[in-house]
C-alpha cells in the first residue's frame, strides 16, 4: 500500500479520530446521567482507537493495513449504528455520517 494510494481512506480515518473523540467528550459532558450514553462513549473510544492505527498502517505501507481496514471498517460500522440511537445531540449525528464515511472507505481497502 502506498500513502497516495490510499489518502482518501487515510483522511477519512483520522478525521473519525478526531469526531469520535469529540463525540465521547461531549456524552462524559452531557447533562441528566451518562449511564445511558456508556456504549456511545465506549465506541467512540474503540473507533478512534482503531482509526488512528488503520491510518497509520496504511500510512506506513504495513502488509497489515488490508486486514486491520476490514476490522476499522466493523467498528466504524458499530458506532455509526449506536451514534445514530442518540441523533437529538448534533455530536452524535456527526459521528454517525463520518463513521459510516469511514466504513465505506474502509471496506474498499480491505
Amino acid at each position: 500500500m502506498s500513502y497516495a494510494r490510499y489518502k482518501a481512506c487515510i483522511d477519512a480515518c483520522l478525521r473519525c479520530v478526531a469526531v469520535c473523540t469529540d463525540c465521547a467528550s461531549q456524552c462524559i459532558r452531557h447533562e441528566g446521567g451518562h449511564h445511558h450514553l456508556a456504549r456511545c462513549i465506549q465506541t467512540d473510544l474503540d473507533c478512534a482507537a482503531i482509526c488512528e492505527t488503520a491510518a497509520k498502517l496504511m500510512s506506513s505501507g504495513s502488509e497489515f493495513a488490508r486486514e486491520l481496514c476490514k476490522l476499522c471498517a466493523k467498528i466504524c460500522r458499530a458506532c455509526a449504528e449506536e451514534c445514530e440511537k442518540h441523533i437529538e445531540m448534533s455530536h452524535c449525528r456527526d459521528c454517525a455520517v463520518v463513521c459510516s464515511e469511514c466504513a465505506d472507505l474502509c471496506e474498499k481497502m480491505s
